[in-house]
């Protein structure tokens, strides 16, 4: 049995059951407000260190630890999709996580973002 995160502060025998096996967290980052189009903004929560995007009227949300190495994305070059980082140059694309440019490898984790009620959310 599991139950929706928004359920989680109701008694045991108010709850409603769910056919599948999974139950979705969200986590609120921070406001819309905070993060200005074409900036990114470092975030810790939950025990993470996050990266919070903002291009055009999207917002993304990956690691904030460069995969090659010491970088902070958070501290790096946002243009369009795509962010470099501050140590090495490496540059990803925000929406995917993929490398978009070396020396980075290794793609950034990224998050399922929700826009709320004027709240960057992301779900784990």
């Amino acid at each position: 049995m599991t139950f929706d995160a928004f359920e989680v502060n109701k008694p045991l025998d108010q709850l409603q059951s769910k056919d599948q096996y999974t139950t979705v967290l969200r986590v609120r980052l921070c406001k819309t407000e905070e993060v200005a189009d074409g900036e990114v903004r470092k975030v810790e929560t939950a025990g993470l260190v996050l990266a919070v995007y903002h291009v055009g009227s999207e917002f993304f949300v990956t690691d904030d630890a460069c995969t090659h190495g010491p970088g902070s994305l958070s501290e790096g070059f946002l243009e369009c999709d795509v962010i470099e980082c501050n140590f090495h140059q490496g540059r990803f694309n925000v929406r995917t996580g993929a490398v978009v440019l070396p020396p980075c490898t290794i793609p950034i984790k990224t998050y399922k973002t929700i826009v709320e009620e004027g709240a960057v959310q992301i779900e784990l």
